[in-house]
């Protein structure tokens, strides 16, 4: 998930791999909530799913991933 066009290009290329467009917020928790929202709109996850998030602090920078979340989907 990822606001930028060629970074979904790019991933499209993996095996396996669903790029899908997500809105960028310097609001973490929003940021979360709308990728839930994505998934389960999608069909790519169920209620009680279990979700591994990965991402880079400060939002919106360039760098390097660097905070990690896991959560249920439907918990938040």
């Amino acid at each position: 998930m990822t606001p930028s066009i060629a970074t979904q290009r790019k991933v499209a290329l993996f095996r396996n791999v669903r790029a899908y467009n997500l809105d960028e917020s310097p609001d973490r928790e929003a940021v979360l909530a709308a990728a839930e929202k994505v998934l389960f709109d999608k069909g790519a996850v169920k209620r009680g799913d279990t979700l591994v998030v990965t991402w880079g602090e400060p939002m919106g920078q360039v760098g390097g991933t660097n905070a990690m979340k896991i959560v249920k989907v439907g918990e938040s």
